[in-house]
């Protein structure tokens, strides 16, 4: 190891330098996953850098996106040698005939062997001879409990990516612990607790109503007046929480060389492409500049940006060609919650079991996952079951499911393909069955089993715009239909996002991917480079006070694609994302009104993790099933918030501390 580390310092840090060490630790780590030399992992560098650009800085975050476009082009290499093997065996075909136009090319092709011509095929011969033909899935019953596992199915054809062939039994390291937050806090193993009494009270700080808007509605006036109103409520904080005076605002496109703040949205100067150092423009609302939008110089400051970020900056428009900024103002965070003495007391009394002689109040058992719940190749929901499984085992006192559930990305659902699904004892004719039974068998089966375990456990449904069975496609996004979906009473429905109080803590989710928005159009400088990067994806978060403030977001083709569907999109067009599906005109739903949460659950395709920002506990659970096989889910266990006799004395509000006394974990599935 220390060999390696002198030799790729050699070939990659500049004279009298060394790489930094979380540098050398990537490099290190492809050495030793792909056997290679420093010196064949430099070639490899240099190839990466011309693809990149010449200005490609060697950075901690760039050896990450290497590492990842190393694997990628090992795993584009595997599926082309895989492709060669399974197409190596052709059997002799009867000649091709000439097409029927009377081209008399086209006779020589079925009239002369080894031609060129013949070798070079049409169109139609070209998918008829390499489409691979969608096999025909075998029908097996339902689970019969939450437990049971499937046999393997076959795997269907997603246009070139092969999808997951091995039974989900065969997975490796299942419920290993990838990441541990407060690992020093210990779980204990033997909960006392009674099954039938729930020891969760939710109260949500979120009025739902107002989520039942019409979607496809708003007007464009209206929408530009969100977008201001967001300006101008920053513009009010900021001038409060830095003592500022109205003479210090201004408008910063027109030509001044007196020194202002600006209060702004940070947007691009074009319509597409992603944004970067020289696209930067400021947009200010129509009180302060009539909507103006101007160019930023950024020199003097180190800064981190996305679309749609509110800032204020200080500096000087002085040839009125651009705003030259001197200091970016901080944006005051919003205060952390707090409780009553005697409120906390009610729910410690909650969590004590009045059966059990141990004086020792156990702690809060919660488990958060995020769909997809079944792999791209079957809608078995094994991952489900097996989370299911778990909640019941472990005695959890609550289970936060965020959607999809019936994903409209499946590419089963996508085609219709699920009759072989359902049970035989559905008394549902598979031919006329509806999203809405498909639910009912698939998703509120197994609740209704997990409920008939342990009838005091509380589970909060979310859902996503990816859901198949709700027609609130537009986010902020209301509720599950409850009644339709025929979930038990334990279940509560939830609007995307939401703030909700479990007991005395206070708890934001939204099902919506925006840490992975944020990280395909974010523009950082200076130290932020070195900070850790999904911890300041998180604290964006908290600073613009938003479940979801990017704008505009993420163009659709930028996301993640569908597995594609074989026979369908050789005709049509590529399947893309779902995207964020964002409703300007209720934007404001989004909104943190009063208090930063405890918890902040924001699913997301990027790595799980469990982290403390800004005293406020993240946890990005992943997803439960990724396209090709099993992902992760996170195990929050909360002590009781013990109240000592000096704040008792003093009786007023005291701070609910979470990060300290609470201990997550993200476990496979």
């Amino acid at each position: 190891m220390a060999d390696n580390e002198a030799e790729l310092n050699e070939l990659f840090a500049r004279p009298s330098t060394q790489l930094a060490p979380e540098v050398l630790g990537e490099f290190q780590s492809i050495l030793r996953l792909h056997s290679i030399s420093p010196q064949e992992l430099f070639y490899k560098w240099e190839s990466y850098s011309i693809k990149m650009g010449a200005n490609t800085m060697l950075d901690y975050n760039t050896a990450r996106d290497f590492k990842k476009d190393i694997q990628d082009a090992l795993e584009r290499e595997s599926r082309s040698k895989l492709h060669v093997q399974s197409t190596g065996k052709r059997h002799i075909a009867p000649t091709p005939r000439g097409a029927s136009n009377g081209d008399v090319f086209g006779m020589l092709d079925g009239l002369v062997a080894n031609t060129p011509k013949a070798q070079v095929s049409s169109r139609i011969k070209r998918k008829s001879e390499f489409e691979t033909p969608t096999p025909k899935v075998v029908k097996n019953s339902i689970l019969s409990s939450p437990g049971e596992i499937k046999a393997s199915r076959p795997a269907k054809n997603d246009g070139g990516n092969s999808l997951q062939t091995t039974s989900f039994t065969d997975r490796v390291n299942a419920g290993q612990v990838v990441e541990s937050l407060n690992s020093h806090i210990a779980v204990p193993t033997d909960k006392r607790i009674s099954i039938h009494e729930a020891r969760v009270k939710l109260k949500a700080n979120t009025e739902l109503s107002k989520f039942a808007y019409k979607t496809m509605a708003v007007k464009l006036s209206e929408a530009s007046e969100i977008l201001d109103d967001r300006i101008d409520e920053f513009t009010t904080v900021i001038q409060a929480h830095h003592a500022l005076s109205d003479a210090a605002f201004g408008n910063p496109a027109s030509q001044s060389t007196a020194e202002i703040v600006a209060v702004g949205r940070i947007a691009s100067d074009s319509s597409e492409g992603r944004l970067n150092a020289a696209s930067l423009v400021l947009e200010v609302s129509r009180r302060t500049g009539a909507g103006s939008r101007v160019p930023l110089r950024m020199e003097e400051v180190h800064y981190d940006f996305f679309p749609g970020k509110i800032v204020a900056l200080r500096g000087i428009n002085a040839t009125g060609e651009y705003f030259s900024v001197s200091e970016i103002l901080p944006v005051p965070l919003l205060n952390p919650p707090a409780s009553m003495p005697d409120e906390i007391d009610v729910h410690n009394a909650r969590l004590q079991d009045p059966a059990s002689e141990d004086s020792d109040t156990p702690p809060l058992s919660i488990m958060i996952a995020s769909g997809p719940y079944t792999t791209d190749a079957d809608l078995d929901f094994a991952p489900l079951h097996t989370l299911l499984k778990r909640a019941a085992e472990s005695t959890a006192d609550a289970l936060v499911l965020n959607g999809p559930f019936l994903d409209i990305e499946h590419p089963l659902l996508a085609s219709g393909d699920f009759e072989s699904y359902l049970p035989a004892d559905a008394k549902i004719d598979p031919d006329q069955a509806t999203l809405t039974d498909v639910f009912r068998i698939l998703i509120s089966a197994p609740l209704d089993r997990l409920v008939e375990q342990i009838p005091g456990i509380t589970i909060i449904l979310v859902p996503s715009v990816r859901d198949a069975v709700i027609k609130h496609v537009a986010y902020p996004q209301d509720r599950l239909p409850r009644r339709e979906l025929a979930l038990p009473k334990q279940v509560s429905v939830v609007t995307n996002p939401i703030t909700l109080s479990i007991n005395e803590i206070v708890v934001g989710m939204s099902s919506q991917d925006v840490l992975y928005e944020l990280r395909q159009d974010n523009v950082v400088t200076g130290r932020g480079r070195q900070e850790d990067l999904l911890a300041r994806l998180a604290g964006q978060l908290i600073e613009q006070r938003h479940f979801f403030p990017i704008y505009p977001p993420l163009n659709r083709s930028a996301l993640p694609a569908p597995t594609q569907i074989a026979g369908l999109d050789a005709k049509e067009e590529k399947r893309v994302a779902t995207g964020a599906s964002l409703d300007l005109g209720y934007l404001k739903l989004g909104e943190w009104l009063n208090v930063r949460p405890d918890v902040l659950i924001t699913p997301s395709v990027l790595t799980p993790f469990a982290k403390v920002v800004q005293s406020v506990l993240v946890i990005n659970p992943g997803t439960l099933s990724k396209k090709r096989g099993p992902g992760t889910y996170a195990h929050l266990t909360v002590q009781p918030r013990s109240v000592s006799e000096e704040e008792r004395e003093e009786g007023d509000v005291i701070g609910h501390q979470l990060y300290e006394r609470a201990r997550c974990d993200i476990v496979r599935i």
